[in-house]
């Protein structure tokens, strides 16, 4: 991996100069209100008091303050070590670490290459660094939390020049009930890391994100079954965890999102079927209940009429009735 020095040494006393006043110009254009970039310069210069010439590396959390760092998103945690290692297989091999970050910035966990380790401790990309907006300007995982959506920082979108040789790509982790908990990144400090790769390493990084997420969401509800939430024009689908009433006990922030589920929707029991009938959720129609039913009983004694009558607790006389009513043919 191409990192060593200091950081006077990777980054020379002119880029410090240079760096501070490209922001400075930038924050004091019209730029913000179009730039989401230019947006967080501006929150770390005015929200944050923040100089991004500034020279002191990341703060970084006692032993204690880190243990109980971790000890709050501890389920999250273990949820998430399948999918760092894998993550760390595909990118420790082209100079970049894996960090698992809480919702205050801070990693948590930590995947890197031992030869790497001491350019990546120097540089503070390592557990127990505190890398929120709000110490450390513009950066991928403090301004992903922040901006709660997938990003990458690169090179000089850095707010402190310090850190204009990292390249970080970050995406958010939502918990079990839908609130935002966590980010995971990738870092790199090479400097022939092309726009192309980036892209890749970002895919990634969402992708392992998103299995953290359902892997998390799955040890929340270790006796539910689970189901995929349909894909709908609000988003992609996610998982729904469903007891053994059919009645829905969770969901994933994706399927939230994708059903348009509230929190206070959650808070009460929801048949799982009202997920997929718009109409059913409104008014539940009784005779299209009826049938399905009945349909449903039908199906599981292979078309008896008899089995199906016992196992709806009603005579055959009166399935039949039910059947005619409702225009249900015997099934076959």
């Amino acid at each position: 991996m191409q990192a060593a020095g200091t950081w006077e040494g990777r980054v020379g006393e002119r880029s410090f100069s240079h760096h501070a006043d490209r922001i400075q110009a930038a924050i004091s254009s019209n730029a913000a209100a179009k730039s989401a970039l230019v947006a967080s310069w501006r929150r770390s210069s005015s929200l944050h008091r923040l100089d991004p010439a500034e020279r002191q590396p990341p703060r970084i959390l006692t032993h204690a303050e880190l243990t109980q760092a971790r000890q709050r998103i501890e389920p999250l945690v273990r949820a998430a070590q399948p999918s760092l290692d894998r993550l760390h297989l595909a990118v420790a091999g082209v100079g970049c670490c894996v960090l698992l970050a809480d919702g205050d910035g801070v990693p948590v966990e930590r995947r890197g290459a031992p030869a790497d380790d001491k350019a990546f401790r120097s540089w503070g990309l390592w557990t127990g660094s505190v890398w929120n907006e709000e110490s450390e300007g513009t950066n991928g995982i403090g301004t992903c939390l922040v901006e709660q959506r997938a990003l990458t920082i690169h090179r000089d979108q850095h707010f402190h020049t310090r850190n204009t040789a990292l390249s970080c790509t970050t995406a958010p982790i939502y918990d079990h009930e839908g609130n935002l908990a966590a980010a995971l990144d990738v870092s790199s400090c090479r400097a022939d890391l092309t726009e192309a790769f980036v892209n890749l390493i970002s895919m990634a990084v969402i992708d392992a994100a998103r299995r953290i997420e359902a892997d998390n969401f799955k040890m929340a509800f270790p006796n539910a079954r689970f189901v995929l939430a349909p894909e709908t024009n609000r988003g992609a689908g996610g998982l729904i965890a469903v007891n053994a009433d059919d009645l829905v006990i969770g969901a994933t922030r994706s399927a939230r999102l994708a059903l348009g589920l509230s929190r206070d929707c959650l808070t009460r029991p929801l048949p799982a079927v009202d997920l997929h009938c718009a109409a059913a959720a409104a008014a539940e129609d009784f005779g299209q209940a009826e049938r399905a039913v009945l349909q449903r009983a039908l199906a599981r004694s292979d078309g008896n009429v008899s089995a199906a009558a016992k196992a709806l607790g009603i005579s055959r006389a009166t399935l039949h009735r039910k059947l005619k009513r409702l225009q249900l043919s015997r099934i076959h």
